[in-house]
């Protein structure tokens, strides 16, 4: 069985190497396929222009996992919109009829809740370009597939950390991390955990749901975290203060239904997480 990923970057290469030791072909298809590991077939593409490559007869399941080249309205319109629509025409064109088709969404979907809950079924309303734009191209994938025995599947992720993701890490040691003076909810997922609930969304018997939210189980207030990782580093007492417009919106996700599938998280909150990429990049604390 081959496993097709359309956009095989970072977090596509992970789930492609999870794909491929559990014996699937994997073909990625991404605009420097050199880059990927041996395990990976690569192959040059680039789903902002037309002219996709063929696709293998024997595909069961695609993954398409784009990223936006800029943080524009127009970059996430070409990226997620337009770069799903052209994978899905190419399924058309060359007659192949996967069994699932997983499209990486993110959970902006859902914009400010206030710091109350949200998860599958709260109604998605972003204010945001870039929440409506993915909202869009999830029901571009769900109508596509509606009436068929394709089964499409939207993964909303939080916030994705992990190796070369270190963005509050890089805040926090390099001086400009300032604590909120008022709580301020985030919801995070390791890469790895990403990737392996892609994997396991794909391959689990039992039929997926059509959305899924995909967050670590402790949706954490943003302060928190950040004095988390000053004493993990070493770092003296971080200020407090204004802190502006919260990324994503002040709201807390729950991973219940992913975790109801049976998946398990490797780093079930950011503790976790964080503490192994700090391991990696050596410059955690003693």
């Amino acid at each position: 069985m081959t496993v097709l990923i359309a956009g095989c970057g970072d977090l596509g290469t992970e789930a492609g190497l999870r794909f491929a030791a559990t014996a699937h072909r994997v073909v990625g298809w991404r605009r420097s396929p050199e880059k990927l590991p041996p395990e990976i077939e690569g192959v040059e593409a680039n789903l902002a222009s037309a002219g996709l490559p063929p696709i293998p007869a024997d595909t069961t399941a695609v993954v398409v996992a784009v990223a936006a080249d800029s943080p524009t309205e127009d970059a996430y319109r070409a990226a997620y919109v337009d770069g799903l629509e052209r994978v899905l025409n190419a399924l058309k064109r060359d007659a192949v009829a996967p069994r699932r088709v997983l499209f990486v969404s993110s959970t902006a979907v859902y914009g400010d809740a206030g710091g109350g809950w949200v998860d599958e079924s709260t109604t998605a309303a972003s204010g945001g370009y870039s929440g409506r734009i993915l909202r869009e191209a999830e029901e571009l994938l769900h109508g596509q597939f509606h009436g068929t025995e394709t089964r499409g599947i939207v993964l909303r992720l939080g916030g994705i950390y992990g190796p070369a993701r270190t963005r509050l890490i890089d805040q926090v040691r390099g001086g400009s991390a300032v604590v909120p003076d008022q709580p301020r909810y985030t919801n995070r997922i390791h890469r790895d955990d990403a990737a392996a609930a892609i994997v396991h969304l794909m391959t689990m018997k039992s039929m997926p749901s059509a959305t899924y939210v995909g967050v670590d189980n402790y949706p954490a207030e943003l302060g928190e975290v950040l004095r988390f990782l000053a004493s993990e580093l070493g770092v003296p007492e971080l200020p407090a203060g204004p802190a502006g417009e919260p990324r994503g919106g002040n709201k807390r996700c729950s991973n219940a239904l992913l975790r109801s599938t049976g998946f398990e998280f490797a780093f079930p909150s950011f503790r976790e997480g964080y503490r192994e990429v700090l391991a990696g990049t050596g410059v955690r604390h003693p």
